[in-house]
C-alpha cells in the first residue's frame, strides 16, 4: 500500500496563496457582475464599513424595533449592492467622525457631512444630496407664505440654534430697513414641539430643513406642505481617505448607476426629500 507523502511547508504555503487568489478572483467576478468594480479589499471583506452619527431622521435612525433605517442607509445599501457586498454601519459621534475615518475605523462616512473646503483639506468627497432650508405651513398654505420676504408680521417657529433661525434673523434686519414688520421668531428646543405649535395654529410657519420637513410629511402627509422653493442650499457628500482614490471612484461609479436605474430618486421619495436631490 502506498503511503501518502507529507506536503512540504513551502508547497502548503504556495497552495494557500493560489487558493486565496482563486477566492479573491471569484469574489471580484461576483462584484463585477453587479456592474461596478469595488476595491479588492472591500471584495475580500464582503462588506463596506460606514461611519455615521446615527440618529438623524430621515437620514439614519433606529426604529422602535431596533432596525436601522433612513435615506442615507438605503443609499449606502444600494451602493453596496452595486459592489456585490453588504454594509456594516458603525455609530460614531459627529465630532469624532472624520478622525475615526482617518484612523481606519471604517471605510467611508455617510452622515449628513457637508462638503466644505476646510474638510476637503483632510478628506475627499463624493456628493450625493443637497441640504436645503424650507418653510413648512399647514396644508393649503392659508397664510400665503412663499418667500422669506412674506414672513413679515408672521409667527415663525424655529429650532434653537439652527441655520434657518439665523437666516430669519438676517431677514428681519432687511425687513426693518424696508420699514416692514419683522417676523416674530418663536424658538423651540425640539422639532416635535415646533411642528405641534404649527399644527394647533400657535405659529404660522415653521422654518426647518427639507430633510426634517420630509420626515414629518411621511408621518402626517395630510397636515403640512412646503411653502415656496427651498433656499440656502448646501451639499452633503460621502467622505473618503485621500489615499483611497479607488474606493472614492468606485463609490462615484456606483452612485451614478443607482441614479440611472431610478433607485436614487425612489429612495428620496420614500423619505419625502426628493426636493433635495442632487
Amino acid at each position: 500500500m502506498r503511503v501518502p507523502r507529507a506536503v512540504s511547508p513551502c508547497l502548503r504555503s504556495s497552495f494557500g496563496l493560489f487558493a486565496g487568489a482563486i477566492l479573491s478572483t471569484a469574489l471580484l467576478s461576483s462584484a463585477q457582475a453587479q456592474g461596478v468594480t469595488p476595491p479588492p479589499a472591500i471584495v475580500a471583506a464582503k462588506k463596506v464599513m460606514i461611519c455615521a452619527d446615527i440618529g438623524s431622521p430621515p437620514l439614519s435612525f433606529y426604529k422602535e424595533d431596533g432596525s436601522l433605517v433612513g435615506a442615507e442607509v438605503d443609499l449606502g445599501n444600494a451602493v453596496a449592492k452595486q459592489w456585490g457586498v453588504t454594509t456594516e454601519w458603525k455609530y460614531v459621534i459627529f465630532d469624532d467622525i472624520i478622525p475615526a475615518l482617518i484612523a481606519r475605523q471604517c471605510d467611508m462616512i455617510m452622515s449628513e457631512l457637508y462638503d466644505k473646503p476646510k474638510r476637503r483639506e483632510v478628506v475627499d468627497f463624493v456628493d450625493y444630496l443637497n441640504s436645503s432650508e424650507s418653510m413648512v405651513v399647514l396644508k393649503g398654505n392659508p397664510t400665503g407664505v412663499k418667500t422669506l420676504d412674506d414672513l413679515s408680521g408672521k409667527k415663525v417657529a424655529v429650532q434653537n440654534g439652527t441655520t434657518v433661525q439665523s437666516l430669519i434673523e438676517d431677514e428681519n434686519k432687511k425687513l426693518a430697513g424696508e420699514s416692514k414688520a419683522p417676523a416674530q421668531i418663536v424658538v423651540f428646543p425640539k422639532d416635535t414641539d415646533a411642528f405641534q405649535a404649527l399644527r394647533v395654529g400657535q405659529v404660522d410657519v415653521y422654518g426647518t430643513t427639507v430633510k426634517t420637513a420630509g420626515y414629518y410629511f411621511t408621518q402626517a402627509p395630510d397636515l403640512f406642505e412646503i411653502a415656496g422653493e427651498p433656499f440656502s442650499r448646501t451639499v452633503i457628500g460621502a467622505a473618503f481617505r485621500k489615499d483611497e482614490k479607488d474606493l472614492e471612484g468606485a463609490f462615484a461609479q456606483a452612485l451614478d448607476a443607482v441614479r440611472k436605474d431610478g433607485t436614487y430618486m425612489s429612495i428620496l421619495k420614500t423619505w419625502g426629500i426628493e426636493r433635495d436631490a442632487l
